[in-house]
This record gives structure tokens, C-alpha cells and sequence, in this order.
């Protein structure tokens, strides 16, 4: 077993490509009831683009991992860590701002957060789903209490959290609506999106009220879009927003719906993720994978998220951007049944 691992260190704040550096740190080791996991995938999030700029700076010591999606095998077990053996495929959300992130080749963490990977998935994608399916579920299932039967607005529906949440709502028998772009149409009506708008076409507003405003809004996009969202909500709607509010708000329209407003910021769980794998493995849910780079690449994978130059002018990719830690054929396997 080695003793140290290679990392993306975040290293200054700023652009994607000077934020960056490869370094060598020590393997982490396992305290009482924690495991040692080989990542062998984790992810790209907004939240990772905006602790890299900086905007949780105060939360953040530099140098310092960040990275909190991780799909791996347990290679080591700590006193009283007995949910796990070595050799054990796990998932889970790493907690935030510890600096000890998931751009690492190992990772520790609280067996009581980890679950058992989901079989249909591979670690790609399990990666890929951590964060945006923890964030679905809270927003859709315990905040919003979604029924069967309700309409439902998902704006940015190709993207991670969006493409997720199609498919969470579907399975939960909403009608779904939602925002793409038109050459994204197909894409999302193939999640089970019902009825896609083109926002950059026109005003989505008068077309969602068109067909009678909806019960829930999940707000992927934030500022214009979460002060209108009271303009397509039928009578004691429900909004549920993902994004930081960096100024205030007008939301006096929302008083005239009776509206409810949710907030999110998903946190790690085992409770969430058991959940997602039932639904995964009953083929309910799929995550998208748009793009995998390898970890050496992982400002690049910034860059795609961000839409820049990476992207090739085709902004960013459909779905999730993976990021590829170890070959993914090199780790030993065990398939047990869960916690």
C-alpha cells in the first residue's frame, strides 16, 4: 500500500489554469469508524468552480483538496469502521470545505456517509450522480414534496443537476417542463421531459402560463430566473432554488401565489444515496456523463464546466463532467448486499 498520493492541489483563486497544482501528500489514514477509499472517479461541480474563484474563501485555507464527489474501493477500515471490508465499491458526498477533497487518489472518510455503489452504475457514473442526486432528491422529495399528477419546471434541463432531476420527477409521475436550449430538445425529451422551451428564443413565461403555471419550480440558474419564478406558479406553488443569492431579491409577486420558497445546499448522507440507488438500480435513473478527463487535466474540466476554451466552442457538455483518479480496471471488486 503506498504511503503517499498524488493530488490537484488548489493552490490560489482565480482562473482554472494558474489555480492549480500536482502535488505529493502523505496517504490518509483512518480514525475510528472512518474508511479509506481509492477514488477512482469524482466529479466537476459549480461548487468546485466557485471555491476555486474564491467565493467561499473565508470557508477555504489555502492550500487546500476540494472536490466532494467520490465513487472508489474501501482499501482500509479504521477501529470500529465495521459496515465496510477492503475491497468494498462505495459512493458518497464528501463533506465540504475541510480542504481534504476528492481531487486525490485516496480519500478518508465517516463509513456512516458512504453507501454501497449502486450495480448499474459504473464508478463514472456514480461519481457523476453523488452531489447532483443527493441535490435532487432534497429539492424534489423533502422540500418540494412533488406528487404524482403535479407540473413541475426544471430550467437548465441538459445540464447535471437539470438532467437528473428530469428523470427523478418523471419517476415520481410529474408532468415536466423544462428550459434548453433547441438543440437540446431531443436530449431532454428523451430524460422524459414532457414539454421543452427554448429560452434563448423568447420569454418562457407566457409559454409555461400557457399551459396553466406549474406546482414546483427548481431553480438551476438563479438571479432573473428565481425573481419570475412567482410568474408561472399556479396557487400555493412551491420554489425550490440551488443557487447562492449574491444581492437581494424582489419576491413581492410570490405573496399574490401563496408561494412557498426552499433554499438547498445538499450535505453529505448514507440515507439519500440508498434511496438513489434503489431508483438507479430499478432503472429510474441514469446519470449523463458529458465528458471524463483524467486528474492531471482537472483545470481543463473547469474550463468545460465553465463553457470556455476547452469546450472547442461548443460550451459545455450535456450532463456531468467525471474526472477519471485511478485506471479503472486496476482495483479489486466485492458486490455485497447493502448498508
Amino acid at each position: 500500500m503506498p504511503t503517499s498520493m498524488r493530488v490537484m492541489e488548489l493552490v490560489r483563486f482565480g482562473a482554472a489554469d494558474t489555480a492549480f497544482a500536482a502535488r505529493e501528500l502523505p496517504r490518509p489514514t483512518p480514525g475510528p469508524g472512518e474508511v479509506v477509499v481509492r477514488v477512482l472517479a469524482t466529479s466537476v461541480n459549480p461548487l468546485d468552480l466557485q471555491t476555486r474563484r474564491g467565493d467561499y474563501r473565508d470557508q477555504v485555507a489555502l492550500p487546500a483538496v476540494i472536490g466532494n464527489d467520490v465513487s472508489g474501493v474501501v482499501v482500509e477500515t479504521g477501529p470500529g469502521a465495521d459496515d465496510f471490508r477492503p475491497g468494498d465499491e462505495v459512493w458518497y458526498l464528501a463533506p465540504m470545505f475541510t480542504g481534504r477533497g476528492t481531487y486525490a487518489e485516496f480519500h478518508v472518510v465517516d463509513q456512516a456517509l458512504a453507501a454501497r455503489k449502486p450495480a448499474r452504475l459504473s464508478h463514472v457514473e456514480a461519481a457523476g450522480l453523488a452531489l447532483v442526486g443527493v441535490t435532487v432528491w432534497e429539492a424534489l422529495v423533502e422540500r418540494a414534496g412533488l406528487r404524482v399528477g403535479e407540473r413541475v419546471l426544471v430550467h437548465g434541463g441538459a445540464g447535471g443537476v437539470g438532467s437528473a432531476a428530469i428523470q427523478l420527477a418523471r419517476a415520481m409521475g410529474a408532468e415536466v417542463v423544462t428550459t434548453a436550449r433547441a438543440r437540446d430538445h431531443e436530449f431532454v425529451t428523451g430524460l422524459g421531459a414532457d414539454i421543452a422551451i427554448d429560452f434563448s428564443a423568447g420569454d418562457y413565461v407566457p409559454q409555461v402560463r400557457a399551459l396553466g403555471g406549474v406546482d414546483v419550480v427548481l431553480d438551476t440558474v438563479g438571479g432573473d430566473t428565481l425573481t419570475r419564478s412567482p410568474e408561472v406558479l399556479a396557487d400555493r406553488g412551491r420554489v425550490v432554488s440551488i443557487v447562492d443569492i449574491p444581492e437581494p431579491q424582489n419576491l413581492l409577486a410570490a405573496w399574490g401565489v401563496n408561494a412557498t420558497y426552499h433554499f438547498v445546499f445538499a450535505g453529505p448522507g448514507r440515507a439519500k444515496l440508498t434511496a438513489l440507488g434503489r431508483l438507479v438500480d430499478r432503472g429510474g435513473l441514469r446519470p449523463v456523463i458529458g465528458a471524463v478527463l483524467p486528474l492531471a487535466d482537472i483545470a481543463q474540466a473547469h474550463a468545460l464546466l465553465e463553457g470556455g476554451s476547452a469546450g472547442e466552442g461548443r460550451g459545455r457538455p450535456r450532463g456531468k463532467i467525471a474526472v477519471a483518479v485511478h485506471p479503472l480496471d486496476e482495483s479489486p471488486r466485492r458486490t455485497t448486499s447493502s448498508p
